[in-house]
């Protein structure tokens, strides 16, 4: 990233019915006419109006009541309607009901209880990130995610065109942003180059390559306002017309220009996650998603393919035939996790990019050791050293993925020391 984007950083990190109305039939309204009727409304008759019938006597109702419900209560069951009956039922629909609340608590519970153990199972919580150029939080990369996203946003206020670029570069997956950025470019630079030619001041939005490259990228929208163009409707179709008139003060094509050039995603750097294990501790092998390329459901369902492939062959495998596809289990992981065990019984755990070299390892070691000076060699599980020309090939080249354990041993002068880890990181142990 230029030099230019780093101080604008640094500099704004802390700001941070159609049928009509019915008629009862003893109504002596007329029924609204039809247009064939309204033109021959002069030959229309009187509505009818019926007789009014006597009411019925007490008697007559009292019969009539009775023959009702003598004829309702054979289509209806019988319904025990006493007070006792009633109570029962309530009884008993409130116990049904009590039962399933208690049931559901109890999957909640035991869902709860087997994630508690899943996540107590993991050799480590998560793969975790730092971002010094926003803040020293310590986050996953998700969580990184929305708080760069969150914070370029608030500064679109004091500097849009910058913002707006680095929104691009850093809220779009790479095969999104890289075509937006090499179409925006060129249409600022038409502009820049060819100042009186009105064609390349105007952008249709409905054109293709607008939708399919500028459009579906967050930012790219926001930095052309900010470049001067604006949205205006000509005969029904939205267009972007550029005018130097709309542009922000302080800001230039050739600024945007470079900008869009240089510009590059905000860098986040892993962190190692430190923790200092007893050997009960160790036995947590399980890592978790953020440590794989693809899903487990993936994984499982590859396992699952090539169990079955092998069943079907029952071929020997040549050595080349093994080699790929230990390499094409390498390639499923991200990061590796380093465990170091010391003579008195204590392990050091880090996180590891597989593609970070050996030397790094021992930096790490190095920078946690009481007697930093010291020299020491890192042994692995299987007895194998390393030399010095291994020290600038990657973890994954090493095969040292997705889990690998060192012996740590002093050398020469140093055999004589006694003391390994710093005090501060054997507290470590305590929270763990």
């Amino acid at each position: 990233m230029s030099n230019k984007l780093k101080k604008f950083i640094a500099k704004q990190k802390l700001k941070f019915g159609a049928a009509g109305s019915g008629r009862k039939l003893n109504s002596e309204v007329p029924q609204p006419c039809s247009s064939s009727q309204k033109a021959h409304s002069s030959f229309s008759r009187d509505v009818y109006v019926p007789p009014k019938r006597k009411e019925l006597s007490a008697e007559a109702k009292a019969a009539a009541e009775a023959a009702l419900a003598r004829v309702q209560s054979t289509d209806k069951k019988e319904f025990n309607t006493s007070l006792a009956a009633i109570k029962a039922q309530v009884r008993r629909e409130l116990e049904m009901e009590r039962k399933a609340k208690e049931s559901t608590l109890q999957e909640g519970s035991s869902g709860d209880n087997n994630a508690d153990n899943e996540r107590k199972d993991l050799a480590v919580q998560g793969v975790f990130f730092r971002c010094p150029l926003i803040s020293e939080e310590i986050l996953p990369r998700k969580e990184w995610k929305v708080k760069i996203k969150d914070f370029l946003y608030e500064q679109m206020q004091h500097e849009r065109g910058l913002s707006a670029c680095l929104i691009v570069y850093n809220c779009n997956p790479k095969e999104k942003y890289e075509p937006c950025v090499e179409t925006l470019i060129k249409c600022l630079e038409n502009i820049q180059n060819n100042p009186n030619e009105e064609k390349y001041k105007k952008i249709r939005m409905t054109n293709r390559m607008f939708c399919d490259k500028i459009k579906v990228c967050e930012g790219a929208l926001e930095l052309l306002h900010a470049a001067g163009f604006e949205e205006i409707t000509i005969d029904d179709e939205p267009y972007l017309i550029w005018s130097e008139e709309n542009m922000e003060s302080e800001t230039t094509l050739q600024s945007l220009i470079e900008a869009l050039k240089c510009s590059e995603p905000i860098h986040l750097e892993l962190d190692r996650n430190i923790q200092v294990l007893l050997p009960s501790q160790v036995r947590r092998t399980n890592l978790p998603d953020d440590f794989y390329r693809i899903s487990p459901e993936e994984i499982k369902r590859e396992q699952l393919r090539r169990t079955q492939a092998l069943e079907d062959a029952q071929i020997l495998k040549t050595k080349a035939m093994r080699e790929k596809e230990e390499l094409r289990t390498l390639n499923r992981y991200k990061f590796t996790l380093i465990r170091v065990r010391f003579p008195n019984g204590v392990f050091l755990q880090g996180t590891f990019n597989v593609y970070e070299k050996l030397s790094q390892v021992y930096e790490f070691v190095q920078s946690c050791l009481m007697h930093e000076a010291s020299e020491f060699v890192l042994i692995s599980s299987t007895e194998q050293r390393f030399t010095e020309a291994d020290f600038d090939k990657s973890l994954y080249d090493l095969k040292l993925v997705p889990t690998i354990l060192f012996n740590f041993s002093y050398e020469n002068e140093s055999q004589q020391l006694s003391d390994y880890l710093k005090e501060e990181l054997m507290l470590l142990i305590q929270s763990i």
